[in-house]
């Protein structure tokens, strides 16, 4: 609508288990002034457990918990502030299905080589998410596609590097919404 403010930004820092999405998503909620949202923790305790047991989730499991991540964009969008969330956002759909609950939903993609993730998490704990689903992960992975919101980095970069990457492509994304 002509004169309207602009939605919210919602950033999705999305990518596989030990790419670095909770640690770039607070850095990045820091910087934009806005709230961080860890998307494992809107998991279900099914999920945990599951996964915990070294069993990988399919797209019924993910169901609920990604409805719950879609929730908060929808109350990011009408209460009219931004967030960052952390994701996986492994496959197209699901990336669609928060592009649905609000207008202004912006991805960055943490792509990072399968060594370095095994070996961060390798040495990763207090996590319930074992390395030995890794490789499911990167399996179910689709990267994004052309036209969808979003940039991809190497999450092997410094993360200050990240940081004014992704700020500069968010800044873009918000001038072209709004105009």
């Amino acid at each position: 609508m002509a004169g309207s403010a602009p939605e919210p930004t919602v950033v999705v820092v999305m990518g596989v288990s030990g790419s670095g999405k909770t640690t770039l998503g607070r850095l990045l909620a820091r910087r934009r002034g806005v709230s961080f949202v860890e998307g494992d923790d809107l998991h279900p305790v099914g999920n945990i457990a599951r996964m915990s047991a070294g069993e990988a989730l399919d797209d019924e499991d993910r169901g609920p918990w990604l409805h719950a991540l879609a929730a908060r964009i929808r109350t990011a969008t009408q209460t009219g502030v931004g967030v960052v969330i952390s994701c996986s956002a492994l496959r197209y759909e699901y990336r669609q299905l928060f592009c649905e609950a609000g207008p202004g939903v912006w991805f960055l993609h943490l792509d990072l080589d399968p060594e370095v993730a095994r070996a961060r998490l390798d040495r990763r704990t207090g996590h319930f998410m074992p390395a030995a689903l890794l490789d499911s992960q990167y399996e179910t992975l689709e990267p994004l596609r052309a036209g969808e919101p979003g940039m991809t980095v190497d999450a092997a970069d410094d993360p200050e590097l990240i940081l004014d990457r992704a700020q500069a492509g968010i800044a873009d994304f918000e001038a072209y919404e709004a105009g």
